[in-house]
């Protein structure tokens, strides 16, 4: 390309010439104040901003022009003292370290038109409080919003595939995030931060990063996805909120020190029919104890649950095999996973008209509630047949009342 200066060409700007006479913006030569990128120069279109044009200079804000498509990469980085970017309407690719170190920035409402967003785009901007990735981004860089310490709201466009490594690692002040159902390849997005409490897993990603959410140590909610198939080593280590997690059934493979630390881990439900667990997965996790297993035992890899509770037990369903293995290899107690009702919710007792309580167990499971009214000489009578859906069901009985007494036992079918 044949560096130019086009005639009338704003003298704060320096271009060159694509061969279509398309101009590029090389550099710019104001150092200070705001910045308008126009959408042409003698009657050509300005179509990119070249890597490091304005790299580093005090310019105050920028308007980028709506022929641009493309901002090159470090084209802002450190401009410390830049609050405001308004994108132009044809922007498709913002390039690696775009707005890395622009620390005035607060707020970034990136162009519906983007689609890529490059590695550490805005790294170290750590005034930066709200980001909107909109619907029209399909890949977000690695370490894109890495180090911003002030950020507290993200939204994730719904047709977003892929987030790169550490793209918002060590945002401190993030509370909540949603990965949507889009995303089908991430890595570990969220490397300690520390002040994310609760999380939302989409049905599109099938593998859960090594170190994910390692040391997130607020982290109390989370909710994994129905299509996850693999948590990586350090998934969630010392992440010390964490009271209870439920692994779905699409789980075939749990890495090393995935749970490690997890001290505050009372209930673990594993719906997966897996065959190993890796080392250390829940070791020192002291206050575990209950770990309910969908399927047949794994095998174990070392010190699986090293440091935990001493009452930790592991329940299984009826049918499934290998848990006195299991228990010798562990150390913890094994016993039956039975459906249980549950009297101490709002749920419990005379309801319009009827009797009923909430049944938990095993998603997927049948349970029969059968009825009498005798308990010294019993005729079990079966009343209802359910199949529980995320663990639970509902169970009511409209004729209760023609009975001085009646009482309910369940059983699998």
């Amino acid at each position: 390309m044949l560096l130019t200066f086009p005639a009338q060409a704003p003298a704060q700007f320096a271009f060159t010439t694509n061969s279509d006479g398309s101009l590029n913006i090389w550099h710019g030569t104001i150092l200070s104040g705001p910045v308008v990128i126009p959408d042409t120069t003698n009657g050509e279109p300005i179509v990119s901003i070249m890597p490091m044009a304005f790299e580093n200079t005090s310019i105050s804000s920028v308007t980028i022009g709506n022929n641009v498509t493309n901002i090159g990469t470090y084209a802002f980085e450190a401009c410390q003292y830049m609050t405001n970017v308004t994108f132009g309407t044809q922007v498709t690719s913002i390039g690696d370290s775009a707005f890395a170190g622009c620390r005035s920035l607060t707020n970034l409402t990136i162009g519906s038109s983007v689609t890529n967003i490059g590695n550490q785009m805005c790294y170290q901007c750590r005034n930066l409080c709200s980001i909107t990735i909109p619907n029209s981004v399909v890949s977000v860089g690695g370490g894109s919003f890495e180090a911003c310490s002030s950020l507290t709201n993200v939204i994730i466009g719904t047709n977003v595939t892929s987030i790169g490594g550490n793209a918002f690692g060590y945002d401190t002040n993030l509370t909540s995030v949603t990965i949507p159902d889009s995303v089908v390849s991430v890595g570990d997005l969220f490397y300690d931060c520390t002040g994310l409490t609760n999380v939302i897993l989409g049905n599109g990603l099938t593998n859960i990063a090594p170190s994910m959410f390692f040391a997130c140590v607020e982290l109390s909610n989370l909710e994994i996805g129905t299509n996850v198939t693999s948590i990586g080593a350090e998934a969630f280590e010392n992440c010390f909120s964490l009271t209870a997690v439920t692994i779905p059934a699409s789980v075939t493979n749990i890495g090393s020190d995935s749970f490690q630390d997890c001290v505050h881990l009372t209930n673990v439900t594993i719906l997966a029919n897996f065959t190993s667990i890796g080392n250390a997965a829940f070791a020192n996790c002291t206050n575990l104890t209950q770990i309910y297993f969908g399927g047949n035992a794994p095998s174990l890899g070392t010190s699986d649950f090293a440091d935990d509770n001493v009452d930790t037990t592991a329940y299984y369903l009826p049918g499934t095999t290998g848990w006195a293995l299991f228990s010798t290899n562990s150390g913890i107690m094994t016993a039956p996973w039975l459906p249980r009702a549950q009297t101490g919710d709002s749920k419990f007792g005379i309801q319009t008209n009827r009797f009923g309580f909430t049944i938990s167990w095993a998603s997927g499971q049948t349970v029969v509630v059968d009825a009498c009214t005798n308990l010294i000489q019993p005729v079990w009578i079966p009343t209802q047949t359910n199949l529980l859906t995320r663990g639970s069901v509902y169970f009511s009985d409209p004729a209760w009342t023609n009975y001085p007494g009646r009482f309910y036992r369940l059983r699998s079918p």
